[in-house]
């Protein structure tokens, strides 16, 4: 199973969750000499890094495989980590990495005839909560609320809500403002609906209004808080935890596992959001998921992008005994309604596994050709 070439492919696509806006990833296909095919996805998201990260894959990494076993993934891995060495611990290097590592573990796969999660050592969970994962940017706090509550309708158990993003909504503006939102949320879902609260990078908050918001936003029993400071605040981070009941979740931001270590050792963050699609592949995954196993916190993967790294991430999930949920987008998008054969989706509120080998999804090249086309 040598490789023969490896295609990086920059895509562009309306994202309804955002009102049509453009969003942007990097679709990478490994070709073996016997025709196997793997894919994976690099997240960079702005023009110029997806055109960077394709540039990296094309004139870096593909010289440096082209002939090596595709199934040997642990080499491949390292071999790109040697590479990239001068400018590669984080960034730019890491996404490109992430898409080549997880198109090979593809290929590994299915040269196994396995799905990955046994790949992984097999399931640790036969199902996981469907999170519907989505901007709260509608306008008025009624039309926010009635949106959450019909994803509980159409099945979703839990929901995970980002502040601050485009949109009509001046959720993330104003504290008073976003606890009032999550206050009316619990009264329209009730005790048992699984709220999860997502501060993000559009809000600008000093530490005291953190802590504020966050116990407040707490008496409305909040999952975890995630992501309120700037992510290298660590003296904030340990702040907060300290004063407070909730869980503070982190690390979407994050690159490497040495990134990730840091924040375990300091100890204030309990759950850590990881994208394969970033973080140096399906490899790098799942070292973040042994470290969060030696330090006894949450994993989370953050599969908010395609129906590639929502396969991977799928797979990843069940077969870590640190993740609790799955996140889903609950609205349409070209990305997971048609670029994959059959979309990944909940059944009844739960997530459950893939099992066809590799990624165990049928990618749809004519739907990656005219996506590639609109970048």
């Amino acid at each position: 199973m040598r490789i023969r070439a490896i295609e990086p492919f920059p895509i562009a696509y309306p994202d309804p969750n955002d009102f049509g806006t453009t969003r942007r990833t990097v679709l990478v296909k490994v070709t073996t000499e016997e025709g196997a095919i793997g894919w994976g996805e690099c997240i960079a998201m702005w023009p110029e890094a997806c055109k960077a990260v394709a540039t990296i894959i094309t004139d870096g990494l593909e010289p440096i495989l082209k002939g090596d076993d595709a199934t040997d993934t642990a080499t491949a891995w390292e071999k790109m980590r040697r590479h990239v060495w001068w400018y590669g611990e984080g960034g730019i290097a890491s996404l490109a990495l992430s898409g080549v590592d997880m198109a090979l573990w593809d290929i590994a796969g299915k040269a196994a005839g396995k799905p990955l999660y046994e790949m992984f050592g097999g399931l640790k969970h036969d199902r996981l909560l469907a999170n519907a994962s989505s901007h709260v940017n509608k306008r008025g706090e009624a039309a926010c609320v009635a949106e959450v509550v019909g994803f509980f309708e159409a099945g979703f158990r839990s929901t995970k809500l980002g502040f601050a993003k485009k949109g009509e909504s001046n959720i993330g503006g104003d504290p008073d403002t976003d606890v009032s939102f999550i206050r009316a949320l619990r009264e329209a879902l009730g005790d048992q609906a699984e709220i999860l609260v997502d501060i993000g990078n559009g809000v600008r908050w000093d530490l005291e209004t953190a802590i504020s918001v966050c116990n407040r936003m707490g008496e409305y029993r909040i999952g975890w808080y995630e992501e309120p400071l700037y992510p290298t605040d660590d003296a904030g981070y340990k702040k907060l935890a300290a004063s407070t009941d909730v869980r503070i979740a982190s690390g979407e931001r994050e690159f490497t596992e040495a990134g990730y270590r840091r924040q375990m050792e300091m100890g204030a963050v309990e759950v850590y959001g990881v994208d394969p699609a970033r973080v140096e592949g399906i490899t790098g995954f799942r070292r973040v998921d042994a470290l969060c196993s030696q330090y006894g916190q949450v994993i989370n993967a953050h599969a908010w992008s395609t129906g590639i790294t929502t396969a991977a991430s799928l797979h990843l999930s069940l077969a870590s005994p640190n993740a609790e949920i799955f996140e889903y987008k609950p609205f349409g998008v070209v990305v997971q309604d048609e670029l994959v054969g059959e979309k990944l989706w909940h059944k009844d509120g739960w997530a459950y596994p893939i099992n066809a080998p590799g990624l165990g999804i049928d990618v749809q090249e004519d739907v990656v050709q005219r996506l590639a086309a609109a970048a």
